[in-house]
């Protein structure tokens, strides 16, 4: 194993992950190729219906199998390709190796078992220790957490528990055998600002004590600057940019990043009304299957951009962007037109 492949926790190489719908399997994820590091903080941002939640449950393996299927690609977690385990392999490792706080704590959390009863449920599938130290130890995590009262919470259940204490439950839960790798699905929606930066401080001070490593998925980009150490971009499915969070914000290359960006208000500008981004994510059924996936938003698109499918290349030094004006294969006739539109 070479130098790389030892810094590399987990590793995505051309993830392909589709639905049947009316017989015929559509991607939401497809050609989704990107990295995380021991230690690091990873974001993948998107508009909702990117494909954001798809890969992370892909990651995972808890899509449903009835009308789900990963039909290429591989998910390497330490070298070992989790596309490959089977169901009993794979409960060995979520919740051990890799946990998942989930986008809704009141449906991720059972409504009818105590939040001891589901916190210690972590222990006893992968340890063998008795009831009274699961119970201690989950005593031992709320307050962790940051949960008063905590040997009474323990006996409560989720509706008694305001949204932000049930997040807080939800992380207690991931972190309860020290996985490597935290995938965090939105753990901020629907809670207020004040709650809202409590948890992503929790995050960040669990993530250096326990020397983990986080794939925050999010649409906010307020939560990217002040998370991420690397940002995923996607777009329908399809990763369109990856580089640092230096980079992302002060030199972004792919159009649908710019927008995103353009799309935040600024404190140091006066305007009468937000910039959006016109049209929608197109629907699974609706996925272009040439081209540029973006190119009917882009207002940099030009003539060959729904007829030549771009790849994610390499634009600086660990600056990739999904594109045709920086895809060096892009024939060279078109250089001229490229040009124009870049400017």
């Amino acid at each position: 194993m070479n130098n790389r492949q030892e810094n590399e926790l987990l590793k995505i190489n051309n993830l392909h992950t589709g639905f049947t719908v009316d017989g015929e399997l559509h991607h939401a994820v497809a050609d989704v190729s990107f990295d995380v590091k021991p230690k690091e903080v990873v974001c993948v941002v998107g508009e909702s219906g990117c494909g954001k939640s798809v890969m992370s449950l892909s990651i995972m393996q808890l899509l449903p199998k009835i009308n789900s299927e990963i039909s290429a690609g591989e998910i390497l977690f330490k070298g070992e390709d989790l596309t490959k385990k089977t169901v009993k392999e794979m409960n060995k490792v979520r919740g051990k190796d890799i946990a998942m706080i989930f986008q809704e704590p009141m449906t991720a959390l059972n409504p009818v078992f105590t939040v001891g009863s589901q916190l210690q449920e972590v222990f006893f599938n992968h340890t063998k220790i008795s009831k009274n130290e699961a119970r201690e130890k989950g005593i031992e995590l709320l307050r962790q957490v940051g949960i008063p009262r905590a040997e009474k919470i323990i006996d409560e259940y989720p509706h008694q528990l305001s949204g932000g204490m049930r997040q807080r439950v939800m992380i207690a839960i991931s972190i309860a055998l020290h996985p490597k790798l935290l995938i965090a699905d939105e753990p901020t929606t629907a809670l207020d600002v004040t709650v809202q930066a409590q948890i992503l401080e929790l995050l960040k001070d669990i993530q250096e004590k326990e020397d983990m490593a986080i794939m925050l998925i999010t649409h906010d980009l307020g939560v990217v600057a002040e998370m991420a150490d690397k940002v995923i971009v996607m777009y329908a499915g399809q990763v369109v940019e990856t580089t640092n969070v230096v980079d992302l914000f002060t030199k972004p290359k792919h159009p649908y990043t710019e927008a995103l960006l353009s799309s935040i208000p600024r404190m140091d500008e006066k305007a009468d009304k937000l910039n959006t981004i016109g049209g929608i994510v197109p629907s699974l059924k609706n996925m272009p299957q040439v081209g540029c996936r973006f190119a009917d938003r882009c207002p940099k698109a030009f003539g060959d951009c729904t007829k030549v499918t771009p790849r994610l290349a390499e634009v600086d030094n660990g600056h990739a962007a999904r594109c045709l004006l920086y895809d060096a294969c892009y024939p060279d006739e078109h250089v001229k037109e490229k040009e124009e539109v870049r400017l």
